[in-house]
């Protein structure tokens, strides 16, 4: 029985650096405007008596939280690996996005308690300042939108957190912008913290969709865009290949699928060929660059002739 251990780790590694230094620079600058604006929203919060702006504020805790984060961890993830840590530091920003999730779903749980005593006595809200501030924070939130969408918001887990929860902070500071008017304009106390339930309901969902994603990965779970029962199928097609076992598919960070195997190749079959060929397979069929296949020759006793399959 020949054991042959084979590691491809071919291209795909030059194309993604330019997005790399990109996303960097977005989510720094992201994270400064919107970080200095969270003191502002507090502060304003407190003075006009808002539960709307705290809890915006709240919302932009986490953004500026999950940009910090997310930030660190390109960062972190750029030190090479070590032999203790032969990945680096790229799960960390798993961890990472697991925490902010947490982190996110604790800060709505106390806005609902809190909102839910304003309803019993609606404190009195000053209107004017609470506008004002919320529209700022609108125009804060575009622009740091702009800036991340600049980013690549698609390709990397991080940088997409990053931006819904920036989409999802407009919301919050639009809902503060309407409670503010109502209050103004009809005297309507209680928009405030109904605003502030809405928002509360908006982040506890991104976060739910945060831990859950990257507890998906933690747990080693495969990458949902790939089918494993169909990747195993395309493996256990390739000729002489008569099985596939030891199957696993994870991925370190998101955009980073790992792939290993054990194929089981019948006596005729040329070894090498074999394995480029599913190594071939798994990066155009499936984008996994980092494979370990190990083939096996199923039946002892071959004939010493390497004759190749029909």
């Amino acid at each position: 029985m020949g054991h042959h251990h084979h590691h491809s780790h071919s291209h795909g590694h030059g194309h993604g650096h330019h997005h790399h230094t990109g996303n960097k620079k977005a989510l720094l600058w992201a994270f400064v405007l919107i970080a200095s604006f969270m003191f502002v929203e507090v502060a304003g919060g407190l003075i006009t008596n808002s539960l709307a702006l705290l809890s915006d504020a709240g919302h932009m805790l986490s953004d500026a939280a999950a940009l910090g984060l997310s930030y660190f961890a390109i960062k972190l993830g750029e030190r090479k690996s070590t032999p203790g840590k032969t990945f680096g530091y790229k799960r960390f920003e798993i961890i990472a996005a697991a925490l902010n999730g947490l982190t996110l779903m604790a800060i709505s749980i106390y806005i609902f308690i809190e909102a839910f005593q304003r309803f019993r006595n609606p404190p009195e809200v000053q209107s004017l300042g609470m506008l004002t501030i919320s529209a700022i924070g609108l125009l804060v939130n575009i622009a740091a939108a702009f800036i991340l969408m600049r980013g690549d918001k698609d390709g990397n887990l991080n940088v997409r957190s990053a931006f819904l929860h920036v989409l999802g902070d407009m919301l919050g500071s639009a809902g503060a912008i309407v409670a503010a008017l109502l209050i103004f304009f009809f005297d309507w106390g209680v928009a405030d913290p109904i605003a502030s339930v809405a928002v509360a309901v908006l982040i506890i969902i991104s976060g739910w969709r945060v831990t859950k994603e990257s507890f998906h990965i933690l747990m080693e779970g495969a990458p949902h865009h790939i089918d494993t029962g169909k990747l195993r199928a395309a493996l256990s097609n390739i000729r002489c290949v008569n099985d596939v076992h030891d199957l696993h598919i994870w991925s370190v960070t998101s955009g980073m699928p790992m792939l290993s195997c054990h194929i089981a190749i019948s006596c005729e079959g040329d070894h090498d060929s074999i394995l480029h060929e599913a190594q071939s397979l798994l990066h155009d069929q499936f984008g996994i660059d980092h494979s370990t296949i190990q083939v096996e020759r199923e039946v002892e006793g071959c004939p010493s002739s390497h004759g190749v399959c029909n």
